[in-house]
């Protein structure tokens, strides 16, 4: 019997960066201040405080800065980016922290030794990482179970996302599809007679069933199925691998009897989360009016060169249980950019004006929305509030599109900060599976995370 594979799941891998970022600097600094004698290095390591104030920014800031962004992790430019610039902040803020970090040393050069010391003990460890753990000796190899026509859709929707995630083979379910095995554009169809002995010898980890086909699953492949779960192998149906890979629902393979798939979450309906969340709401509300009557000045003045006419507008949007309100934003576009109806708006859009796009790209557009949120028309975090008119379009062409309206819109959403601006239907599709998975995970957990994500977008200039 073959050797098993070893193979990490993303939250397994995550978990590891996490652990070993940590525990690797740790170490570095205890045996760089017991070697050179530095106190202030070992003081770090060995008080408590230090310790888990020192690992909180290095966590945080992390985040932030895309070091646990499993695509930026796997990339050696993308990594010595990332870590730069986590260490330079994280060290920083740390230095400059009263009370939770030790005393500044006597000597400036102990302070360059700690950030050189945090620098290159991360750089080190994340470069061995991409070039070990983050290879091809560790991929998880897997085997779909579907229709011929569906492969190269479903295969691709999954290793699109998750590159260590291979999809070697595929037992086609078709009943009237030829028993001889041919290659499709993407990977070898097997017969389920030989299945068994397949999964052995190529180390397969995983048997994945499409959700649309389990009618055409044989008593002979259901049996092969058996002794596949009784040897330990993992089978599961492929929207669970799918939400788990790529944090979206994936709506286009599922039936009306949606239910079964994701059930909401219970913080949609929890009065403590829901109150703690509104109190939150209520003082970055406050706390945005005040950023934005001091930006206030500026504003004026690149609107008054650079983006002539009103400041703000209006725009109907549809909120909670469907019910429309009026949104207010910093207008972005030319005077009556939308003379010949409405339209989604693109890349490079030319109705935006040199100073929208900067005000798009910065988030600065979205701070009048605090007004929205105060009212309690909008929610710091849900997914975007639409128009409308492109609701209505997009209903009629989308399944359980409307059920996003079961919460309020946010200012920022997973799809945000997920995804590019939507510039069609089909964008609109994709948006809609990151706030179907919000709707269903809603929690602190997942708020904060969109939170981080949402600081790094701007950071990062990425706005739309």
């Amino acid at each position: 019997m073959a050797k098993e594979k070893i193979h990490f799941e993303i939250s397994e891998r995550k978990m590891i960066l996490h652990l070993f970022d940590i525990f690797s600097v740790l170490l570095a600094l205890y045996f760089v201040g017991t070697i050179f004698e530095v106190q202030y290095l070992k003081e770090v390591v060995l008080t408590k405080t230090y310790i888990l104030v020192f690992a909180s920014y290095l966590t945080v800031f992390g985040l932030v800065f895309e070091m646990y962004q499993l695509q930026v992790a796997s990339n050696e430019f993308q990594i010595l980016k990332s870590v730069l610039i986590t260490v330079s902040v994280t060290v920083l803020v740390y230095l400059l922290t009263p009370i939770f970090s030790p005393e500044l040393p006597p000597k400036r050069i102990y302070i360059v030794l700690f950030y050189g010391v945090v620098l290159i003990t991360l750089l080190l460890w994340r470069f061995f990482y991409v070039r070990f753990l983050a290879s091809h000796r560790f991929h998880q190899n897997a085997l779909l179970i579907c229709d011929d026509k569906q492969v190269e859709e479903l295969i691709s929707g999954l290793e699109n996302i998750d590159p260590h995630y291979k999809i070697i083979a595929y037992v086609s379910t078709d009943k009237e599809s030829s028993k001889k095995t041919y290659k499709t554009h993407y990977v070898d169809r097997v017969e389920c007679t030989d299945l068994v002995s397949f999964v052995s010898k190529h180390t397969v980890s995983e048997i994945v069933i499409a959700s649309k086909t389990s009618k055409g699953i044989t008593p002979e492949l259901y049996h092969q199925l058996i002794r596949l779960l009784e040897s330990g192998k993992v089978i599961r149906e492929y929207t669970q691998v799918y939400e788990s890979k790529t944090q979206r629902i994936p709506v286009q393979y599922i039936a009306r009897d949606f239910y079964r798939f994701f059930p909401f979450s219970r913080s949609n309906h929890n009065k403590l989360y829901l109150s703690v969340v509104r109190l939150f709401e209520i003082v970055l509300s406050f706390l945005g009016l005040f950023v934005g009557l001091i930006l206030l000045p500026f504003i004026l003045l690149g609107n008054l060169f650079a983006n002539k006419g009103k400041l703000f507008y209006t725009q109907q949007r549809i909120g909670k249980d469907g019910v429309p309100f009026e949104i207010l934003k910093l207008r972005t576009m030319i005077v009556n950019a939308e003379s010949n109806g409405a339209v989604f708006t693109t890349t490079n859009d030319r109705r935006i004006t040199a100073f929208g796009k900067f005000l798009r790209k910065t988030r600065i557009d979205e701070i009048p929305q605090v007004v929205n949120i105060l009212k309690g028309e909008m929610a710091i975090i849900g997914p975007r509030p639409e128009r409308p008119e492109f609701v209505k379009e997009i209903a009629e062409r989308m399944p359980f599109y409307e059920t996003r309206h079961i919460v309020k819109p946010g200012l920022t959403g997973w799809a945000q900060v997920n995804y590019s601006y939507g510039e069609s239907i089909d964008d609109s599709l994709i948006k809609l599976q990151y706030d179907l998975y919000y709707i269903k995970h809603r929690s602190f957990y997942l708020d904060l995370n969109i939170t981080l994500k949402t600081i790094t977008t701007v950071l990062f200039y990425r706005g739309q």
